[in-house]
């Protein structure tokens, strides 16, 4: 008996080796490249072109971040970090919060209202939700033109409105977590249905809001192919952090490696930093549905 204890208990320290080795050796493959970012962004430009690779960083951060807010002209392109932060941060919590309120407000009509058209108007939803943004494109940037909405911030906007993965995933939701029963309630004591929403509803589907709020976030901060569709007459000050990196990167009179460097650094420390403070929301929402389900 005792054999086949350690036996077994062998096996399990076993694989709980290889499996952690593999973790680490996964973890190391992801982090070195970031890492490796971090520490370029810290070093003098010259010392970037003379050997690429490096693992100690610099002192020239400071520079270098300053070099990359500030207002710069190379050639005929401008750049300005801080113009990207500004208006990338305008559009995507604009964004963001339109497309969480209207979402869970389509999905909150779907699950307690019943009428004849609730399953086919949800079929058109899913059917919505397999269409890529690609295919809609050309199309799409076509109309803004027809309305004289092109250069502007509004089609980058308002079509968040239009969010059917997040309706689907907040009807989800509900049917595994929300109580129709108090909405009887709360019409049973007089309050308006918009008025349930606001006060009842959103509050109760605070986990569910939570974890799309981020991911939209993220979805809108890394967005560059409808903002490059849209800001058709490439005006610096109207471009966004992914825009404006973009154009950094691009440009060839440019020989400044520090504020390329910098440059991704910047544009990607907001998602860190969500990551960061807020992934464990995600890991418990996903624990939470996975332990009711």
């Amino acid at each position: 008996m005792n054999n086949v204890n350690d036996n077994y208990s062998r096996k399990v320290m076993t694989k709980s080796i290889v499996i952690m080795a593999i973790l680490i050796f996964i973890t190391i493959i992801v982090l070195a490249p970031i890492y490796i970012l971090l520490v370029n962004a810290t070093r003098d430009p010259q010392a970037i072109t003379n050997q690429p690779l490096s693992f100690i960083p610099g002192t020239s951060f400071i520079r270098n971040i300053k070099e990359t807010i500030n207002l710069n002209k190379i050639g005929k392109i401008s750049y300005s970090a801080w113009i990207g932060y500004r208006n990338s941060f305008f559009i995507t919590i604009s964004a963001t919060a339109l497309t969480i309120f209207f979402s869970a407000l389509t999905a909150y009509g779907l699950v307690i209202y019943d009428f004849k058209l609730s399953t086919p108007a949800y079929t058109f939803i899913l059917a919505v939700m397999m269409v890529p943004v690609q295919v809609t494109s050309v199309g799409f940037v076509q109309f803004m033109g027809k309305l004289k909405l092109t250069d502007t911030y509004w089609p980058l906007i308002l079509p968040a409105i239009a969010a059917p993965a997040i309706v689907f995933y907040m009807r989800q939701y509900m049917k595994a977590n929300f109580p129709t029963e108090i909405v009887e309630a709360a019409r049973i004591d007089g309050s308006g249905e918009l008025s349930t929403f606001v006060r009842i509803a959103i509050p109760m589907l605070k986990p569910a809001v939570g974890v799309q709020a981020i991911f939209c976030f993220i979805a809108n901060w890394n967005n560059f192919y409808t903002p490059s569709m849209i800001l058709i007459s490439r005006n610096f000050k109207q471009y966004t952090m992914p825009m404006m990196v973009e154009s950094i990167l691009s440009n060839d009179k440019l020989n400044d490696q520090g504020v390329r460097y910098c440059a991704i650094v910047l544009s990607i420390l907001p998602i860190i930093v969500i990551y960061c403070f807020l992934s464990r929301l995600i890991v418990d929402n996903v624990a939470e549905g996975g332990v009711k389900e």
